[in-house]
């Protein structure tokens, strides 16, 4: 049984996804099936965002959100947000289209979220959960955790994982237009931001499955931004080991 006072949203964004749109939808509707989804497509030219619209109109459960051109993961999630947020919302997710992130594990992350105000899929908590990945992705990304932890101080096992919950009280207590990261440091600067605000984070674990279909978005310059900005984000905190302020009554569930 769900709450009736949930609002539940799928932000998905999209760049060459038009085999993953159409049964990513399904396999959430199968979990959730009073969730809506908003795919945010950068301008797919292999027609992604077409295929949306059908789907679209076929059910008043998922949206569209189109933009001109491939500006970056960051900004399709901002975008995402603020859509999600204008239209009242409880609960906004992060999940990629290519599954993988498993949409099964949507009512754990709802679970979760009655004692948190972001949840994080984590990979590395209780064991690590990644199948598909050649040594060398995994260890890059594991030392990308650890170097982000060192830095910043911040409490979270697998700060870079994408498949998240907020609820809407952090996005709208987060200054997005101010958030500068665009790549992967997207997720490091967004949990940073939460961290800082004092809002109760929670990691569960989920496993993390190579995608199926498509190809992955990486690049030299997503990688160097995220070298970077981390370091920002510390000295943004005064090099602080934790958050600056904790402001009462800044949390959801307060």
């Amino acid at each position: 049984m769900t709450d009736t006072a949930e609002r539940v949203i799928i932000v998905i964004p999209t760049y060459d996804e038009r085999d993953n749109v159409g049964p990513i939808s399904e396999a959430v509707h199968r979990f959730r099936g009073d969730a809506d989804i908003l795919f945010v497509d950068d301008g797919s030219p292999d027609g992604t965002g077409e295929i949306a619209d059908r789907l679209a109109a076929d059910d008043p459960r998922i949206h569209v959100l189109h933009r001109e051109k491939k500006s970056g993961l960051g900004r399709a999630y901002i975008a995402g947000f603020k859509w999600a947020l204008e239209r009242g919302y409880t609960h906004i997710f992060e999940m990629d289209a290519d599954f993988s992130h498993d949409p099964a594990e949507i009512p754990n992350f709802m679970a979760a979220a009655k004692e948190a105000d972001l949840v994080i899929g984590s990979r590395y908590v209780q064991g690590i959960r990644i199948t598909n990945w050649p040594l060398s992705r995994l260890m890059l990304s594991k030392s990308a955790a650890i170097y982000v932890r060192v830095v910043t101080g911040m409490p979270v096992a697998d700060p870079t994982g994408g498949f998240k919950c907020y609820r809407r009280e952090v996005l709208e207590a987060i200054p997005l237009d101010e958030i500068e990261s665009n790549g992967y440091s997207f997720q490091v600067e967004m949990n940073h931001a939460t961290w800082l605000l004092g809002f109760r984070i929670k990691e569960i674990p989920i496993t993390f499955v190579d995608r199926r279909a498509g190809y992955s978005k990486m690049s030299k310059a997503i990688m160097k931004e995220a070298m970077t900005i981390v370091w920002k984000l510390a000295l943004r905190n005064g090099m602080r080991r934790t958050p600056a302020r904790r402001p009462a009554g800044n949390r959801a569930g307060a």
